[in-house]
């Protein structure tokens, strides 16, 4: 399953915040899909940090696309 955060419209650093909450409540083997208006490169060392893997792609309207998923052993 796949949890949906639309965080378009937001100034920094409120979409890195929401995401991070949301993340919190992601239960093990599901995935968050985040539409942004920028790619969120300092997201991603604290998602590395903490044993995040994720997949961040441009999308056609401008936006982007990034998935998260908690790195499995």
């Amino acid at each position: 399953m796949t949890i949906e955060l639309d965080v378009g419209g937001l100034e920094p650093p409120e979409p890195m915040v929401r995401i991070l909450d949301t993340l919190d409540t992601v239960p093990p083997g599901e995935r968050l899909r985040v539409l942004i208006d920028r790619e969120p490169v300092p997201l991603f060392r604290v998602l590395r940090n903490n044993g995040y893997q994720f997949d961040c792609a441009a999308l056609p309207s401008g936006r982007y696309e990034l998935l998260i998923w908690h790195e499995t052993t």
